[in-house]
């Protein structure tokens, strides 16, 4: 991941679910958890804490979108069945998006709280 660090905000309320929730989608792109301590949880695919899901008491209202590299579109198909599986919400089947660049393969779910997540890979050939 390029960024060192992200933290995703949730209310005390739907901390364990939302934890639960990126445990879940994120699985199939290699994703654990590594660290927890009260109110917070940090998981990556290395080892490193890069991804937080913490809680705060003033959450807003407006969701965030973010994407996750995947190592090939199986891969993409996978996080999308995780993610809603574990209760999120279909935003975006798994498939093209041309629009975007003719190697572009992504999926959508919105997450528990209504983060807006991708699952997404370059490739030029059906896998």
């Amino acid at each position: 991941m390029l960024l060192h660090h992200f933290f995703i905000y949730t209310t005390p309320e739907k901390f364990e679910e939302t934890a639960a929730w990126y445990l879940k989608a994120l699985a199939p792109l290699n994703y654990v958890e590594i660290m927890r301590i009260p109110g917070k949880v940090a998981m990556d695919d290395n080892g490193s804490p890069e991804l937080w899901v913490c809680t705060k008491e003033d959450v807003g209202k407006e969701s965030t979108h973010f994407a996750f590299k995947a190592k090939d579109q199986k891969a993409v198909q996978a996080f999308h069945a995780a993610g809603v599986e574990a209760g999120g919400k279909c935003n975006g089947a798994p498939g093209p998006r041309p629009q975007y660049s003719p190697t572009y393969y992504a999926a959508f779910v919105l997450d528990p709280i209504g983060n807006n997540i991708e699952g997404v890979c370059f490739t030029t050939t059906d896998e």
